[in-house]
């Protein structure tokens, strides 16, 4: 299957193997992160007020993705050159040095690949989110208009949450860990058997667990 006929990836799927010249050099993804998480952001271009604002707030918590063992690396249809002269710029201007890379596709081969480009835009990317977990597999897609800046606070509040139910193999609520019916809890698998009910109601009782009803059970991850 050539490239042009590949299925572009989506929740589930493994990262496509890609071989990419960013500002720190060569990388292959997802290989280059292998072991660790990681966020890849596309923008529509360099020297633009909105990816200004992004690319500073990514950096502002690139910090707070690393202590969950997570990397940013970011993408636009710009060359590398660009993307070192606006990185300059924004250390220069902004007093904002950028530690994380930056992928060069001028040929928008690798936008293209990932489903980053609108049909109506041309070769300009959209604000594309990836979220890729330690075995390269993709976990959560986001995509933005070109008009509309990223919540980045949302993205590192998802990244959390994956590594959470993925970790304890639960779910989590609506706006966790801040949900307004059980707060920080966490959601249980539903009961899929009576057996698993009974248990589930058992449990419920010993206040192991809190339910609503059988199949609606939460519990707190510090018990």
């Amino acid at each position: 299957m050539s490239q042009a006929e590949e299925r572009i990836p989506t929740i589930g799927d493994h990262f496509p193997t890609l071989h990419v010249r960013t500002t720190q050099g060569e990388m292959v993804l997802p290989d280059s992160f292998k072991g660790k998480w990681f966020v890849l952001f596309s923008h529509p271009g360099d020297f633009t007020p909105v990816c200004t604002t992004e690319f500073i707030g990514f950096e502002k918590l690139r910090p707070e993705f690393e202590k969950m063992n997570t990397h940013l690396i970011g993408l636009s249809v710009d060359q590398v050159f660009a993307h070192l002269k606006w990185i300059e710029w924004i250390r220069d201007k902004m007093n904002v040095q950028i530690h994380f890379p930056v992928i060069a596709d001028s040929i928008g081969r690798i936008a293209r690949r990932l489903g980053m480009i609108h049909p109506e835009k041309g070769v300009q990317t959209v604000r594309s989110v990836f979220i890729v977990d330690d075995r390269g597999v993709i976990r959560l897609i986001l995509q933005y208009p070109a008009e509309v800046g990223r919540n980045l606070y949302e993205i590192l509040r998802a990244v959390h949450a994956l590594q959470t139910a993925t970790k304890y193999k639960v779910a989590t609520p609506a706006n966790w860990p801040n949900s307004e019916l059980i707060g920080g809890n966490v959601i249980v698998p539903p009961a899929d058997s009576e057996a698993k009910i009974k248990e589930r109601l058992e449990a419920a009782q010993g206040q192991e667990i809190a339910c609503f009803d059988w199949w609606f059970c939460y519990r707190d991850l510090n018990k």
